[in-house]
């Protein structure tokens, strides 16, 4: 560490300051009457050479520059000081160096004052040495501008202990700080690496009086802290101190509390700004719109906007920017209308702008295509995209499942230098992923110049999302030995990954290591907790969870509703959304999925019609197609299948394949043959090759006993090379997945599971149950048909359950398809001659089964 040492202020004199004009120049005492008209010219030269510095037009100056060197003549240092604080202004650096080699040319001594412009004209064009050298030439020419331009010069390149150790350097030569010097050191102190000695520095401008000297100072002491440490109370109290504010120290606070999550504490302080009578600028309006996107606060962002065209700032691409990323992330309805309309109302169009359409649309979700073409717009239209433009789109081929389309973006990313950027690189992984490339995801992975905790995070997600919990839990070892740390992000997918495969033996650890690592706090991490607790089958922990929260948003109520739903507790489910919008918490449109797949799961109808009607009578969310099929499920379960079919009939857009499928699967439930061949038609017409409808129509053939039919699919699905999924369902014993397949033989503990159920066989028929062979959909002879049945991969589960967890804890199965009928009855008669709980998880929903019942009631 450094040692600063601070002399104390009274023993460094103020500097003297003599009323002396550095550009005095000595008049000769004759002049002959040919150098009487040289200086005329001279002197019309340089007249129109400082109207044009006037007016503002620094190349007719250059050019008469020029000119007078023709002409054996040069402008006096005065003229030269004007013109190169001109070129420094305009950040004409090209030509701010050819007034050098003017001056250089006209052999005239250069002053502190012209020297200091050249030092701070080469730090603004990033050429540190050529800064340095004139530093180091200038002698005692130096003087606190000298000092301060070079400090200055390091802090804004990159070398910031350079910067502090010439601050010091400076107090040992003797020079009394100024504001401006103090605002050029704290700017070198404003990261984690230097803040310490920023806080040193901070002591010494307090004792020196220049706390309040300069606006500058308070804003540089406001980032320091911020930037340094995080620090947002420290910078709030300099803030709060500070007895002359500008709107550049107010939209400083306001945009440093969005950045660091506090969007709310930056919209009252927004509020105050105003009722001190400050003028927002384009900068303040930006900060405050982005504040608006992060709480989706839609009506104060469209007041904002209504602000924006009365003050004349509508054209402003960098509040452009904002208000189109405002309308996407406030958009109830998932539409990216407003954010469209903000676009191309935009006369110009920056890489900014591009990517704020860009990435609006791939997160308002289905819209991923239109931001790919955009993209190609951007592209045509000459405008370069950046890492944050390719990032976006290559999430969208990921969301799109298209990693083709993803590989020509990257080349895209080859071609611009940006290919080794960790954000396109942790992109690029997620999109591999997304598409199922898992080897690809980790080669991208592997290859990343310089990994970052996202990396690890994007990896730790994609094999979390993939099924692969233990991939996830090894990287993180690997996250932890390679001292990288660990985010609430990573311990969010990690509870994913658990929750997945419904390893809850693994999510109470990870749950016990937040605890300790101080996470729990986080809302993200919380509402991951109550995900994972629901999903793993223990609806009371995840509802403990959630009464332990001191805040929650739209999607930890959401989360709570969703469980209760899948677990068949749809009143409580319901109960929960009412106390939601009695707190204030606005609704989307997943939170009405949760809505009505409760309604659906027990077979509320008129419940579920009200709700989805109130979607946009009451909260303006418009029907998505998952809405409907919703609804579809909720008649089809309930029988009213030609009801149904209309409905889908009167839909205002044309059902997709999903709407379809729901509706095929209420048919195979009720058994209706033709209704099923229709649905299935309507999806083999979208997709000749969806695995999933031939599926459901041979079954419905099979229940019905036809089984040509059958044949006849299957040889269909053969000759297409249509794979069905197998069935298999796990149970997680001792943090160890045992995974189960019909028939499963090669467990280690194989003879002792078909031995524990012959014997469930024989109990459970003494207490009345009898085989349902309609489940068996092969033709077989009806003893094979119930030996089948006894090799369905629920049943071997449960019973491997049974003889290896306490008999104190319930037996968790899950399974990746729909439960087979005939295992769900028989499940039942297994609870009561063993009296133990058995959770089961399938495609759909929990079942509770205990005493001989299950908490669907016999409704799935």
């Amino acid at each position: 560490m450094m040692i600063l040492s601070v002399p104390s202020p009274a023993k460094i004199p103020p500097p003297s300051i003599k009323p002396s004009n550095p550009y005095h120049q000595k008049v000769p005492s004759s002049l002959s009457p040919s150098s009487i008209r040289q200086s005329n010219t001279s002197e019309s030269l340089t007249s129109r050479l400082i109207g044009h510095i006037n007016e503002g037009n620094i190349r007719r100056a250059i050019f008469t520059l020029d000119l007078m060197a023709q002409q054996g003549g040069h402008p006096d240092l005065f003229t030269y000081s004007l013109l190169l604080k001109s070129c420094i202004r305009s950040r004409d650096f090209h030509l701010g160096k050819l007034v050098h080699s003017h001056l250089a040319q006209s052999k005239i001594e250069p002053n502190s004052v012209i020297l200091n412009s050249l030092i701070s004209l080469y730090s603004k064009c990033g050429d540190l040495n050529k800064a340095k050298m004139i530093f180091e030439t200038m002698g005692n020419k130096r003087d606190l501008v000298s000092w301060s331009s070079m400090i200055s010069c390091f802090a804004n390149n990159g070398q910031q202990l350079n910067a502090i150790h010439m601050f010091v350097e400076m107090l040992e030569c003797g020079l009394y700080p100024n504001e401006y010097c103090f605002t050029a050191v704290i700017r070198a102190c404003s990261n984690a690496e230097n803040v310490a000695i920023g806080k040193i520095i901070f002591g010494f401008l307090l004792k020196c009086g220049y706390f309040d000297s300069d606006v500058c100072v308070g804003c540089g002491l406001i980032d320091m802290f911020v930037k340094g440490s995080r620090d947002l109370d420290s910078a709030y109290k300099v803030f709060n101190k500070m007895t002359q504010r500008n709107v550049v120290a107010w939209t400083l606070m306001i945009t440093r509390y969005t950045q660091l999550g506090f969007p709310r504490d930056a919209i009252g302080l927004f509020l105050d700004m105003i009722l001190s009578d400050f003028v927002p600028d384009r900068f303040t309006l930006s900060g405050v719109v982005s504040a608006c996107a992060e709480l989706e606060l839609l009506t104060l962002g469209r007041q904002l906007h209504s602000w924006v065209i009365r003050t004349g700032l509508a054209f402003d691409v960098c509040v452009g920017c904002s208000l189109v990323d405002m309308y996407a992330k406030c958009t109830a309805d998932g539409s990216v209308d407003n954010s469209r309309k903000v676009f191309d109302q935009m006369p110009d169009h920056n890489v900014m702008s591009w990517t704020a359409i860009i990435t609006g649309y791939v997160q308002s979700g289905g819209c991923d295509k239109e931001a790919i073409k955009l993209f190609c717009d951007m592209i045509e239209g000459r405008v370069s995209p950046n890492h944050f433009t390719l990032a976006g789109v290559l999430k969208a081929c990921g969301n799109l499942l298209d990693s083709c389309m993803g590989e020509q973006v990257y080349v895209h990313a080859v071609k611009r230098g940006l290919a080794l950027d960790n954000c396109v690189g942790n992109s690029l992984i997620n999109m591999y992923a997304r598409s199922g490339r898992m080897e690809d995801a980790r080669k991208a992975f592997e290859s990343l110049f310089e990994k970052n905790l996202v990396s690890y995070n994007t990896m730790v997600d994609a094999y979390a999302k993939n099924l692969n919990s233990e991939e996830a839990f090894e990287l993180f070892r690997e996250i932890e030995d390679a001292g990288v740390g660990v985010s609430a992000y990573t311990f969010a997918s990690l509870l994913s990954g658990a929750s997945s495969i419904g390893a809850i033996g693994k999510g109470e650890q990870i749950h016990a290591r937040i605890i300790k690592s101080g996470y729990e706090s986080k809302l993200c991490v919380y509402n991951a907790l109550i995900s994972m607790y629901s999903r793993c089958g223990n609806i009371e922990a995840a509802f403990q969870v959630f009464q332990e929260m001191e805040d929650r948003n739209v999607i930890s109520w959401t989360s709570m509703i969703t469980g209760f739903a899948k677990h068949g507790f749809a009143t409580t489910a319901l109960k929960i959304f009412h106390e939601m919008l009695a707190y204030g918490i606005r609704p989307n449109g997943i939170t009405y999925i949760a809505v009505l797949s409760a309604c659906s799961h027990v077979g509320l109808i008129s419940e579920g019609w009200k709700h989805f009607r109130s979607m946009y009578e009451e909260h303006g969310i418009a029907q998505r197609m998952e809405h409907y099929a919703c609804m579809v499920d909720l008649l089809g379960r309930s029988g009213s299948l030609v009801e149904a079919l209309q409905f889908i009939r009167l839909m205002p857009f044309k059902a997709d394949a999903l709407v379809w499928r729901t509706f095929l699967a209420a048919c195979r439930v009720h058994g209706d043959t033709e209704l099923g061949k229709h649905a299935a038609n309507m999806i083999l017409e979208q997709d000749p090759h969806d695995p999933a409808a031939y599926i459901l129509l041979s079954n419905l053939h099979a229940c019905s006993g036809q089984w040509q039919e059958v044949a006849n699919i299957r040889k269909i699905m053969k000759e297409r090379n249509l794979i069905k999924e197998a069935g298999c369902s796990w149970i997680e014993v001792e943090n160890k997945v045992h995974k189960f397949y019909v028939g499963e033989t090669s467990h280690p503990k194989t003879p002792e599971i078909y031995r524990e159920l012959d014997q469930l066989a024989l109990k459970i028929k003494e207490v009345g149950y009898v085989p349902d062979t309609n489940f068996v959909l092969h033709e077989l002879e009806e003893e094979q048909k119930v030996q089948f049945l006894f090799q369905h991969s629920e049943k071997i589960a449960v019973a491997f359950g049974l003889i290896s967890k306490s008999k104190t804890k319930p037996i968790r199965v899950f399974k990746n398809l729909r439960i087979c009928g005939d295992c769900h009855n028989a499940i039942k008669y297994i609870s009561v001659v063993t009296g133990r709980e058995v959770v089961l998880r399938d495609s759909n929903r929990f079942h509770h089964i205990k005493d001989g019942a299950c908490s669907c009631n016999d409704y799935w």
